[in-house]
């Protein structure tokens, strides 16, 4: 098997080119290619005249004359030939110490889901608990909440099955370089992801398909040994001699599965004691009653940057032309489109002068804006969209930085408060629903209009100016972006978790026992890098105990 990069195909070009565009370039004629998988996919896009898909491919060959006979090829040379790395993964090695209790995992996002699997796929049988419902059930929740404004604290876009990666628009890119991302892919894949993840350089799965995908996950991990019990929520630990030795849990919510129970939303019922020694705690970033039962259970944690912002819109046609000219749809009337190129998507940045960054986030390509409140009396924006992305409409958080320092306080969860503040704020100026946010347009907004007072009341005055500031200069990167009609929502606050759970190398906490990972710990930023340290968490207990009884 060999490796090639840098073949090119124009934006109108079908991919049944790839193996003549192969041999043009090896300058090989006596040969054919038998085997071809797209390693690699992306769009360059720098010369809008001339945009093109720019591939990594790894091919097998014959010779023409002898079609049994595997050719040879020179590595390096004129196609610049590598032979591909080994990027299965192999997992951990069980270890020797006797693990007692089945491991638990507490949150099923991403991260809690692939820590699960990859321990029921190593033989351990993990009981996860999941405080929100399968996804099923939470859609209902979600669309209940969206049209009515009956939010459930329990079931919601923070809460349940797949985690808020479930609502969002799947984006599967991540700056961490990690031989576990392709297992996540490749899961997601068998899961009912589409294939073309694999190679994409800007993977995206969309809302709908994740639904199944998340699904279809927990069954995997059933099927092995494993136990899913979904509204079961973490509220004590208990600890012995710096170990944990167990558990505290509660049934929440209404009706659903995971419970025969009938309870009006949020409300709790008895607790259950579980023993536990092997705890992964993958809770989010929004879960912050159980931040506050940390905190009291004596878990070392610190405060931790985010950000906070709006979630600013645009119509799909103005950021196609920005970034794709006269090939994108919004051209001469829709009559040049080219075949094959996606809704065009953007990342921006911007230092102000008083050193904030600015900078977009999550952008989704024909999406939408959507309410995703976890708590009575906040209102939440974020941005979602389906695997199509057709909805015409392009969204993205335009965030700024926001330090400790800004939080007026030293307690440990007091960027949590902070995050409260600015929710409660939108909650009220957007007319006293969690479903509702105070919008505007940015010629509102820059001009400091009556009308867009809701919105600038609705973040730190900070946030407001900084934005005002880089947007000029983001319109000048992006041309379109800051026109007067683009449309801003507030609040987005929920960019990242507002806290560090301190662990050591080995992933535990101050308590032996407990892993705090992924995104509600303070350890990522995505579905990917989520799913990666849950799989570093499985594999820390893999590589010290044996399989339980």
């Amino acid at each position: 098997m060999y490796r090639i990069q840098q073949i090119k195909l124009r934006a109108d070009e079908s991919e049944s080119r790839l193996k003549d565009k192969i041999l043009k370039k090896l300058g090989r004629r006596d040969i054919v290619i038998t085997e071809l998988r797209i390693v690699r996919k992306s769009i360059d896009a720098r010369n809008r005249d001339d945009i093109c898909w720019v591939y990594t491919l790894d091919f097998e060959t014959v010779y023409k004359k002898k079609p049994k006979e595997q050719a040879r090829l020179k590595r390096g040379g004129r196609g610049g030939l590598e032979v591909p790395e080994d990027a299965a993964y192999h997992g951990a090695a069980p270890g020797s110490e006797t693990l007692s209790e089945r491991p638990v995992v507490a949150g099923f996002g991403p991260c809690g889901m692939f820590a699960a699997l990859i321990l029921a796929e190593a033989g351990y049988r993990p009981i996860v608990i999941e405080r929100g419902k399968d996804a099923d059930a939470r859609a209902e929740d979600v669309d209940r909440f969206w049209e009515t404004g009956e939010l459930d604290p329990e079931s919601n876009v923070q809460f349940g099955e797949g985690g808020a990666g479930t609502f969002s628009d799947g984006k599967l890119t991540t700056g961490i370089k990690d031989v576990r991302i392709r297992k996540v892919l490749e899961e997601l894949v068998e899961a009912g992801a589409p294939e073309d993840i694999l190679y994409l350089a800007k993977p995206h799965v969309g809302t709908d398909i994740l639904r199944t995908v998340v699904k279809n996950i927990r069954k995997k991990i059933i099927s092995l040994g494993g136990e899913v019990r979904f509204q079961t929520k973490l509220v004590a630990l208990s600890v012995s001699e710096g170990r944990l030795a167990g558990i505290e849990l509660e049934k929440t919510g209404g009706s659903g599965s995971g419970s025969g129970e009938k309870a009006e939303p949020g409300q709790s019922h008895a607790a259950e004691y579980l023993p536990v020694s092997e705890l992964i705690l993958a809770v989010g970033h929004s879960a912050r009653d159980t931040f506050e039962m940390l905190r009291s259970a004596g878990i070392s944690m610190k405060q931790k940057p985010f950000s906070v912002g709006v979630r600013i819109e645009h119509s799909q046609d103005v950021i196609d032309m920005a970034q794709y000219g006269r090939l994108s749809r919004g051209y001469a009337d829709h009559f040049t489109a080219a075949p094959g190129l996606p809704p065009a998507d953007y990342k921006l940045s911007w230092r102000t002068e008083s050193g904030r960054g600015v900078y977009t986030f999550c952008m989704c390509p024909g999406g939408r804006v959507v309410m995703a409140a976890s708590e009575k009396g906040g209102v939440v924006t974020n941005g979602m969209s389906e695997s199509r992305r057709d909805s015409g409409v392009a969204n993205s958080a335009l965030l700024v930085d926001v330090r400790p320092e800004d939080f007026g306080s030293e307690d440990v969860l007091a960027g949590v408060e902070f995050q409260r503040k600015w929710e409660r704020a939108a909650f009220r100026n957007g007319g006293g629903a969690e479903n509702r946010a105070p919008r505007t347009t940015w010629k509102e907004f820059r001009d400091g209009s009556a009308g867009a007072k809701a919105v600038t009341e609705s973040i730190p005055e900070f946030a407001a100016e900084a934005i005002r500031e880089a947007m000029p200069h983001l319109g000048r990167k992006l041309k379109g972006f800051d026109a007067d009609e683009a449309v801003l929502t507030a609040v987005e606050s929920r960019s990242s978790s507002p806290v560090r759970i301190e662990r050591g190398e080995d992933m535990e906490s101050s308590v032996s026992g407990l892993r705090p990972c992924g995104e509600g710990a303070g350890y990522a930023g995505g579905i990917v890098s989520a799913a990666c340290d849950g799989i570093k968490a499985a594999e820390k207990i893999i590589e010290r105990y044996g399989r339980p009884e």
